[in-house]
């Protein structure tokens, strides 16, 4: 039995052939994700920025009035102590939601991109109020 030494295995020339097809591929792949990530915090923002939107809509009905400025999204998670108390009130939230870059969405009532009612927004990545801000005045319908 004389093995045929040509079909006992791969070349070198096979498997590097293989291995630059497979970093060709994951190379691609990689370059197709970027900014991906982006596009899902930005997402995420506006999906946040509606749920909570409700939760405020929600006190409002049952206190008559949005929380205020000194407030804050606080007030849908604890009873507030300062003015106006609301004469109705429980609890809507467990906490106070934080943007996907780890900054607490902010909240202005009444608003200045808002004036007839609130301003909801994230600060975005760079954590600092500028014309990058994304807010309930962009993404309401």
């Amino acid at each position: 039995m004389k093995r045929n030494k040509r079909a006992s295995g791969f070349t070198l020339i096979e498997m590097m052939l293989v291995v630059g097809i497979i970093v060709l591929i994951s190379g691609a792949a990689i370059r197709l994700m970027t900014g991906t990530r982006e596009v899902v915090q930005d997402h995420k923002v506006v999906t946040d920025i509606q749920a909570i939107t409700s939760q405020i809509k929600l006190y409002e009905i049952m206190a008559y009035s949005p929380p205020v400025t000194s407030q804050g999204l606080e007030a849908l998670v604890k009873k507030p102590s300062g003015p106006p108390v609301p004469p109705k009130w429980r609890q809507l939230m467990k906490s106070v939601p934080v943007d996907p870059w780890g900054t607490p969405y902010q909240y202005r009532y009444p608003g200045t991109k808002n004036p007839d009612g609130f301003d909801l927004f994230s600060f975005g990545p760079d954590k600092k109020e500028s014309d990058d801000d994304i807010g309930n005045w962009q993404t309401s319908s």
